[in-house]
């Protein structure tokens, strides 16, 4: 095992655009490492939710995001080290092609960034099917393109043949990429997926436990694990200066002074309905002196007992409508609490259950706004400030997110809105009522510690 500080044997895996197999071989191989007795610390670039889910169940530990927009350059280090505490190999699966990242930013977001941020070797993983010799065009191209990246070595997928196999490999000799292995065309691994991507693990554990050992499969009987395991350990220590992001100090309960009071109970929604979480945010809380309890919608009537504050992040409430307003209890459990003037963070996902109405199926009733499925995608980074105090944020405070939806919120009247977005455009966004702050913005808080200590803060006081 390797401290922190020495680095973190590490591998980022990549390609050059999505669809490549990036998702099937970063989660094959870190099963397929962990099958064999070593902790693999599993990371994903960008803001993915689902992805980290399958990584967690390849590995056994919590899949974290390395987002250079969201949390800024600065601290990819040190959230890379935060997770791969106490592992001994780390591997990080890249988002889009390897030097796509946030659109006019430069490599801002990049994997490619990322991978130099962390000094860590990339493999670079291509779809080989209708290609042969084109492929050391291509490869070339990648390995050329920043010097500061380095590519360790290439992955074939979509392989035909044993002949198709040999031609790859006198191809890419010529540009002294070594290929650290070849996946056969075979049928795809059975992974679910619906409209915005992969079912997420809570949802179907079952099918996603098969897909996952699937992948295992396929990367260790195509893969060269000894050669991707030296490739990490070549790594070498990060840049200078790097330590382990940390949420800060949990907070000491003192028995013997009777007038403390305990700690606020923030109750997180969970289950298969809201999945998108960072696992820095309940971190965050834990450590500004909140206790955590999570529930799960689809099966809670009512909230934790005590909640004093209420945290719902993102999912899929759209698969859900039917099951989350059956529920009646909860639902009414939710309301009385905001009405209460109780902090409220509802991201995505949860600004929907906070809705009069989801495709005309009764919510919360929390904000007078009516929730609807669309036929537009809304995706992309987002710049976004404050522009009204609330428990989440101060006016004023800026913040980066990420929207990902297929729905649309017609808001009614009353609620003053949450976040001024900068860019890509100018508009405002969100709601903020009583103690609620609700908006479509995922937002890591790892970026701004404050927003955690903010909330819990509002959960003593209200």
């Amino acid at each position: 095992m390797t401290s922190p500080d020495s680095g973190v044997p590490r591998l980022v895996i990549a390609a050059p655009s999505s669809g490549s197999g990036k998702t099937t071989v970063a989660t094959g191989l870190m099963a397929a490492l962990a099958g064999r007795g070593l902790a693999v610390s599993p990371h994903k670039v960008g803001p993915d939710y689902i992805d980290p889910g399958y990584h967690a169940l390849a590995t056994g530990r919590v899949g974290r995001n390395l987002d250079a927009y969201l949390c800024g350059p600065e601290l990819v280090g040190p959230l890379f080290l935060h997770g791969a505490r106490g592992c001994d190999i780390a591997v990080v699966e890249g988002v889009m092609g390897l030097y796509d990242g946030a659109a006019g930013e430069g490599e801002l977001a990049s994997t490619a960034q990322v991978a130099k941020l962390l000094r860590a070797p990339v493999v670079l993983v291509v779809d080989a099917s209708s290609q042969s010799r084109s492929v050391a065009a291509l490869v070339h191209g990648f390995v050329s393109w920043d010097p500061e990246v380095r590519i360790g070595g290439v992955i074939f997928n979509k392989v035909a043949s044993d002949r198709h196999e040999v031609l790859l490999r006198e191809a890419v000799d010529s540009v002294g990429v070594p290929v650290l292995g070849v996946l056969r065309r075979a049928a795809p691994v059975d992974v679910p997926s619906r409209h915005l991507g992969l079912v997420p693990v809570a949802e179907q554990r079952g099918p996603a436990v098969d897909a996952v050992d699937a992948m295992a499969a396929q990367v260790a009987d195509g893969c060269d694990l000894e050669a991707l395991v030296g490739l990490a350990r070549a790594a070498g220590p990060l840049p200078g200066g790097s330590a382990p992001w940390t949420p800060g100090p949990v907070p000491t309960h003192h028995p013997s002074r009777s007038v403390e009071k305990s700690p606020p109970r923030v109750a997180v929604a969970g289950g298969a309905a809201f999945t998108f979480s960072y696992a820095e945010h309940t971190e965050l809380l834990a450590a500004a002196g909140a206790e955590v309890v999570t529930f799960d919608p689809l099966r809670d009537e009512e909230l934790p007992e005590g909640t004093q504050g209420l945290v719902i992040g993102g999912g899929f409430p759209e698969v859900y409508a039917a099951e989350l307003s059956a529920n009646e209890g909860l639902r009414k459990s939710v309301a009385e609490l905001a009405l209460s003037g109780a902090p409220v963070a509802a991201e995505c996902a949860g600004l929907l259950y906070l809705c009069r109405d989801l495709d005309g199926l009764p919510m919360c009733g929390v904000l007078d706004a009516s929730a609807r499925m669309s036929e537009r995608l809304t995706l992309g980074y987002r710049d976004a400030v404050a522009v009204s105090d609330s428990a989440l944020a101060g006016a004023g405070t800026r913040l980066r997110g990420h929207e990902f939806h297929r729905t649309v919120v017609e808001p009614g009247a009353g609620a003053a809105p949450a976040w001024g977005m900068r860019a890509p455009e100018r508009r405002v966004e969100g709601f903020v009522e009583r103690g609620v702050h609700a908006s479509y913005l995922h937002t890591h808080w790892a970026a701004e510690p404050g927003v955690a200590r903010r909330f819990v803060e509002r959960c003593r006081t209200s």
